[in-house]
């Protein structure tokens, strides 16, 4: 039976791919920093697909507890074939008005970790010819909207240079770029969307259901649902200067 590792697992987009992979038949290992959150994921996955889970508490702010997860990623005797790096958090003020602590401790989980964890999985599974890595990322990272936008934009980039070099390895790399999601993630940002229209939300289930397919092809770059693959292709030629005009009135002072 195959292995799992999820950061993030808990809540959200992370939870869906812990159910998803295991109701697939992954045992898992469950990645997050709230320990009474972790057990309960974990006897609930148990209960309902008879899979084996292990517990991971650590903050991927901190280098030390990511490296702990890493050592787990990179352990011969008990390989993982699968890495979805999902955790993740957004911080609701501009980035001139936030510390800078704040800044550098989102930019560890976003991006640091992401590279880290990803190392120590590549290599192993380059090691054995087979497996796969999901890095979460998000269609912010073909606008610039903030360093949340900026530190999407480096994972969709890195996956991509990641998947290029595991090419002919057995090892696949895949970004998901999703949109905005029904998920705990805007609530916990306190971050107001009671005036995004409807259809611009995607469902978390629906999304990993498509991400894990497009894995199963080979998939880079996964953009779930039909308007966001329509919003990033416009991007993706439209002329940079509307983009950062679009960012500026974003980011416009406000009395």
């Amino acid at each position: 039976m195959s292995t799992a590792l999820v950061t993030g697992a808990t809540s959200g987009i992370g939870l869906s791919f812990a159910h998803q992979l295991a109701e697939r038949g992954h045992d898992v290992v469950l990645v997050a920093r709230d320990r009474a959150r972790l057990e309960n994921v974990s006897d609930e996955l148990r209960a309902k697909y008879g899979v084996s889970t292990e517990i991971l508490v650590a903050d991927l702010s901190d280098r030390a507890e990511t490296g702990k997860v890493a050592e787990r990623l990179a352990d011969r005797a008990r390989p993982v074939d699968l890495l979805v790096n999902n955790a993740g958090y957004a911080l609701k003020k501009r980035f001139l008005d936030n510390d800078i602590s704040e800044e550098e401790s989102v930019f560890d989980v976003l991006g640091r970790a992401v590279l880290v964890l990803s190392h120590a999985a590549a290599g192993a599974m380059r090691q054995r010819g087979h497996g796969a890595i999901v890095n979460v990322s998000s269609v912010a990272g073909f606008i610039s909207s903030g360093t949340y936008s900026a530190v999407k934009s480096f994972v969709t980039v890195f996956t991509e240079g990641l998947a290029a070099e595991l090419a002919g390895s057995g090892v696949s790399a895949t970004a998901l770029c999703p949109g905005f999601t029904r998920t705990e993630f805007h609530q916990r940002a306190k971050i107001r969307m009671d005036r995004m229209p409807r259809f611009m939300w995607l469902d978390a289930d629906r999304l990993v259901r498509d991400c894990l397919d497009d894995v199963s092809r080979g998939r880079v770059v996964s953009v779930p649902g039909a308007q966001y693959k329509a919003i990033v292709a416009l991007l993706k030629v439209l002329p940079r200067s509307l983009v950062r005009g679009r960012a500026r009135t974003v980011h416009r002072p406000r009395n």
